[in-house]
């Protein structure tokens, strides 16, 4: 097995014998260790690593064992090398493993090495992606070819038969739902003179203390502190949902004296932005004007703090007798990867619905690019997008294509992108790829069965049979960060949440923690048809954007590695994990996480060098290096996995949600303790207000 591993290697990235690499990508024409600086000097480790999977054949292969060996013991470059080092000895194993306990496995690896073998590839033409996909990306293939197919058999995969509508949908989603959105603030850039910014010197002073700290979280495209108002995401995003609201009242759907609350949760790249965050966000917003149909509530850690410290924690002392509640402030709150503040904008609502207002029956996170187009809406959907919520299958019940009764109390919209919205509402966010593979396409391509869910679910448009919209719908597996909903008693009921070790894809990993062998829950997400928001990101934040691209890049290698982990965490049986969740979202759960990954990671950075941005290379050489080498530990390491994290995280919500159940309870008598509870709550949300500004 690991001469034909060594082979395939071979044939994706150093062949030689006048042979085109399958990638695109000559390794052994990036090694020249003659070559001295940071910029050589990252490049040839990257191409040692890869030449030595190409194993003993390769005529560099005894240059490059001395070059890494060497590198291992120089003070500058040991942690890279031995990272390296770590990852061919991770991949290694993983594959002989894999091809040990699976026969399938092992006969696709023999049928790629056969083909390689016999000199079928002859450079001059790509072959099928298949015949590459089958061994690494088995999600991938025939995708390419039986895309209509493929988006059929999906859709009937999804498909819910509804035997009971919800008696009770909501009316008034201007008083019954409350609105949620993360604002990420990160420090300016390098170059920015912070004097110069319109700024209190508390808010400077803060910007200045982090800006020498080292950076601590990675998220897609945050705010940079000192970015122009009429660029700021932040702001974008709240006088787009405020002018929303004012259609609404323009429609006449909602009361015209109607404020809609939004919890804004403020994640913070730097531990010293946590200090100033929500004074930030006072002073931008203040010089925003005014947002006279929005109460807008911003909760950054400090709150978040003081609400399990003056709440949370008395209550679990007092109703439960108990002293373990070090994790609730671990899993209720806003730093940290996605997957903390997802979970926190999802469970506030229960918080809200027992200490603030007991009328809230649902919530539903937009992320703050993203816009309702109300004109278009109307006009392509007959319906405004608060009309959408009073949907009675928000909250239905149904059968699903297994015969399992599923509960669809969460709910899914889609997203269209700003120029194609001039079109339609009903064009796919994400488009079905065109072009030759070229890179680590060839080992991992997610992009291709993002498309087809996209098209599949997404897309979906209820009135035809067999998806008339009335008996019959689609659940979501697939959803994006914004534009995903859940109603509060199913909320109680079923306490989802997503793991705070997740750094990507949050939202669907908040369905994950439905599935299970045992404690599996039927809470599922109904597709809502036209409840579509338009993602605006590229109209104004395109420097961010920019500025987050290799972090994003580092977070989808990284995401492979904390989904296979946390499905394996969930269910013994991981392909029955990715049966529920394949193409898209199952191709990050992968037999082959350190191999796909380390591939993934070594391939992008050589296709950069190759094409001589080696600005972009250093910087995801270093990036991955740092972050992947920190990630890799904790899913390969037997003390502290993934599956004794979740049953912690699981515990402490469990908790979280046993003492809102009391704290109603108690309410309801009249419970002195819990009337004092209930003030602090007040206090704090209280401070937490925007809207006075």
């Amino acid at each position: 097995m690991i001469t034909k591993f060594h082979t395939i290697l071979r044939a994706l990235c150093d062949p030689g014998e006048g042979k085109g690499p399958i990638t695109g990508i000559r390794a052994g024409a990036q090694f020249a260790p003659e070559k001295e600086g940071p910029d050589a000097q990252l490049r040839n480790l990257n191409a040692a690593f890869l030449i030595s999977l190409c194993g003993p054949s390769h005529p560099l292969f005894e240059t490059v064992e001395h070059y890494l060996s060497e590198k291992r013991e120089a003070q500058e470059w040991k942690q890279a090398a031995r990272f390296y080092d770590l990852g061919r000895g991770l991949i290694t194993r993983e594959f002989l493993d894999r091809g040990a306990v699976d026969n399938v496995f092992a006969e696709k690896v023999t049928a790629l090495y056969d083909w390689i073998r016999d000199h079928e590839h002859s450079g001059e033409t790509a072959p099928n992606p298949d015949r590459v996909w089958q061994v690494f990306f088995p999600e991938g293939v025939g995708l390419l070819e039986n895309r209509e197919e493929h988006i059929r058999t999906l859709r009937e995969r999804r498909a819910i038969s509804i035997d009971r509508l919800n008696p009770d949908p909501m009316q008034d989603p201007a008083k019954e739902l409350l609105f949620t959105a993360n604002a990420l603030l990160t420090v300016p850039p390098d170059d920015l003179d912070i004097v110069s910014l319109r700024l209190s010197a508390t808010v400077r002073n803060g910007i200045e203390r982090a800006r020498e700290e080292p950076q601590l979280f990675w998220y897609d495209h945050p705010v940079q502190i000192g970015t122009p108002v009429q660029r700021n995401e932040i702001v974008y995003g709240l006088q787009e949902l405020n002018r929303a609201i004012a259609f609404e009242k323009t429609r006449k759907t909602i009361d015209r004296h109607a404020r809609v609350c939004c919890v804004l949760s403020v994640s913070v790249t730097h531990k010293g932005l946590r200090e100033i965050a929500g004074q930030y966000l006072r002073e931008i917003l203040r010089s925003a004007g005014k947002m006279e149909h929005l109460r807008v509530f911003a909760f950054t850690e400090a709150g978040t703090i003081r609400m399990v410290e003056q709440v949370l924690v008395p209550a679990a002392k007092r109703w439960f007798g108990t002293d373990d509640t070090g994790l609730l402030d671990q899993i209720f709150g806003v730093d940290g990867e996605y997957g903390r503040h997802y979970s926190f904008l999802k469970a506030v609502a229960a918080f809200w619905q027992v200490f603030v207002d007991p009328g809230l029956r649902g919530t539903f996170k937009i992320d703050l690019d993203q816009v309702f187009p109300q004109e278009q809406l109307v006009r392509e959907t007959g319906l405004s997008a608060l009309e959408h919520f009073r949907t009675p299958l928000w909250g239905a019940k149904g059968i699903d294509f297994q015969g399992r009764r599923v509960d669809l109390g969460m709910i899914a919209g889609a997203l269209v992108n700003q120029e194609d919205s001039k079109t339609s509402l009903f064009i796919p966010d994400v488009p079905f790829p065109s072009g030759d593979l070229s890179g680590s396409e060839w080992i991992f391509f997610s992009r291709l069965p993002q498309a087809v869910s996209t098209e599949a679910e997404m897309m979906t448009r209820y009135g035809k049979p067999p998806l008339d919209g009335l008996h019959r719908v689609i659940q979501r597996v697939h959803v994006t960060g914004g534009t995903t909903g859940i109603l509060v008693d199913r909320l109680r009921k079923y306490r989802p949440f997503t793991p705070g070790f997740v750094g990507r894809a949050e939202d669907q990993a908040y369905l994950l923690s439905m599935l299970g062998r045992n404690n599996g829950k039927p809470l599922r997400s109904l597709h809502k048809s036209g409840l579509i928001m338009r993602h605006d990101k590229e109209a104004f934040a395109e420097e961010a954007i920019q500025a987050a691209a290799m972090g994003k890049k580092v977070g989808e290698y990284i995401r492979v590695l904390i989904f296979s982990s946390y499905a394996r965490a969930i269910h013994d049986d991981m392909e029955s994990m990715k049966k529920e969740m394949d193409p898209f979202t199952g191709c990050f759960i992968s037999h082959l996480p350190n191999t796909i990954v380390y591939l993934r990671f070594a391939l992008d950075v050589a296709w950069f060098f190759q094409a001589g941005k080696h600005r972009e290379a250093n910087g995801l050489a270093k990036m991955g290096i740092q972050r992947i080498g920190e990630i890799v530990p904790k899913t390969t390491n037997q003390e502290n996995t993934p599956k004794d994290l979740l049953a912690k995280e699981k515990r402490a919500w469990d908790l979280y949600y046993d003492i809102l159940d009391r704290a109603e309870q108690e309410l309801k008598k009249g419970d002195v303790f819990a009337q004092d509870l209930q003030k602090k709550a007040h206090r704090i949300v209280r401070s937490c207000d925007l809207s006075s500004l």
